[in-house]
């Protein structure tokens, strides 16, 4: 189940980067001129909470399981809570008409273009893009990597094997083991001092 920690990376900078803009779009963009009504920073009501605040949460913490996790089931658990807050992104103001929620507010933009922006920027396309690298991240953990697989089929050191100690296999192992010498074949006569053998 271990995974490299530099495999959700770069999907977990960009879903922490993403959800961060999603979720201060409302409250800072009139800074620029850049969001969505009223035309005040900071103004919190439950809507925000529910359309922006909450989506962004779990893109963000759904980043973060992603870049620090070494283990490929928490790896996946963040990569579907991102991707349950982009679809949030994506779906959410068209769900939350359904039990009365007047929505985030209209557009800033005056032309149709820049509203058409402000509404893909800070949902609809935001949502989009986060589901797709959550799924990415996703399918990066659900696979096992050549290099993971070399490593995990490679032979380690035998039992009791040490790095002074190399491991020798075959005749030379069976010559030059310890114990007990060897018992004369049959046939085979030696005498103490010669080095021949009469057979």
């Amino acid at each position: 189940m271990r995974a490299p920690r530099t495999r959700g990376v770069l999907s977990g900078v960009l879903l922490i980067l993403l959800g961060l803009w999603g979720g201060l779009l409302p409250f800072a963009g009139p800074y620029f001129g850049f969001g969505f009504a009223p035309d005040d920073t900071w103004v919190y009501n439950t809507d925000r909470l529910e359309l922006s605040i909450a989506p962004a949460a779990a893109a963000v913490l759904g980043g973060l399981i992603l870049l620090f996790s070494a283990n490929r089931a928490v790896a996946m658990l963040g990569g579907w809570l991102a991707a349950l807050g982009g679809a949030w992104f994506a779906v959410g103001p068209l769900l939350a008409t359904l039990w009365d929620v007047q929505g985030i507010g209209a557009p800033l933009g005056t032309g149709e273009g820049k509203a058409v922006a402000e509404q893909l920027s800070g949902f609809t396309g935001l949502g989009v893009v986060i589901v797709f690298l959550a799924a990415f991240a996703l399918g990066r953990f659900a696979v096992i990597g050549a290099r993971e697989r070399a490593r995990a089929d490679a032979p380690g050191p035998a039992a009791g094997a040490t790095a002074t100690q190399p491991i020798v296999h075959g005749r030379y192992a069976r010559e030059n083991q310890p114990g007990p010498a060897p018992s004369p074949r049959p046939g085979d006569q030696h005498v103490a001092g010669d080095t021949r053998h009469d057979r």
